[in-house]
């Protein structure tokens, strides 16, 4: 039996507002490029310099690609390792005074906000305790405490209570968006934000969009970089477990 044919080689796909074209799928293929205008058009699947993209699901660790900024005032060593599980995971271990820490940044800053370029972070992870201790996930400028970065868009728990919050910060001064989301002990938690290339940066917790923060206060004047860390919130030893990290910044 003949099979039908479909003749349209190209059509018109959606754009958003601001008229960055986003992907068609189809049973023959896919593309994110305009052939009648970009050579990359012509590519039978996604074009990959069009984003800069960071992912690490941490099937592997070497310590060397990380700036590592750790406090071991406790009995013991803070610790960096990969643990069995499904997914690739990675267990941070504090050494056991209270506010001891391990903080990793990736020592380049490679992503940088550019007005009109939509970007985004996501993480999956889990703690030992929601309550006594401190954690952030997100990009933020280089800085050896994270917990107290001037740059960045980012989330950040605080110790004392279970309350995740997401801070969009320039030079310090933050547009905060609090308590969207209580942290429970040792249950995996997926965060993530994205910046739609035009006038908000929307933040989610497990794949549910929960609110977005304006542009105010959008560090647009420095470079930043993925980072992330755990800070105990009393003397005893906390741990974090990290399935997956993804930055992504369309060029």
């Amino acid at each position: 039996m003949e099979r039908e044919r479909f003749g349209v080689r190209s059509f018109q796909g959606p754009r958003t507002l601001g008229g960055i074209l986003q992907a068609i799928f189809s049973d023959t293929g896919y593309c994110d490029r305009d052939i009648a205008t970009h050579i990359h058009g012509y590519l039978p699947f996604l074009d990959p310099t069009r984003a800069h993209v960071y992912f690490n699901d941490f099937n592997s660790y070497t310590v060397g690609d990380w700036t590592i900024t750790t406090t071991e005032a406790g009995g013991g060593d803070a610790t960096e390792a990969l643990v069995a599980g499904d997914g690739g995971l990675l267990l941070v271990t504090c050494d056991a005074a209270d506010n001891d820490n391990d903080f990793f940044q990736l020592p380049v800053a490679g992503f940088t906000y550019v007005a009109g370029k939509p970007m985004g972070f996501a993480t999956c992870f889990k703690v030992s305790d929601a309550t006594q201790s401190d954690f952030v996930f997100g990009l933020q400028a280089l800085d050896t405490a994270p917990l107290d970065v001037d740059d960045g868009i980012f989330f950040q728990k605080d110790d004392g209570d279970a309350l995740l919050d997401f801070h969009v910060e320039k030079n310090g001064t933050p547009s905060n968006a609090t308590g969207i989301a209580t942290v429970a002990n040792n249950t995996f938690l997926s965060v993530e934000w994205v910046y739609d290339g035009e006038t908000k940066i929307w933040y989610a917790v497990n794949g549910v969009v929960l609110g977005s923060v304006a542009l105010t206060n959008v560090p647009d004047d420095v470079d930043l970089t993925v980072s992330f860390g755990l800070q105990n919130g009393e003397a005893v030893a906390k741990t974090m477990t990290v399935d997956y990290l993804l930055a992504w910044k369309l060029r």
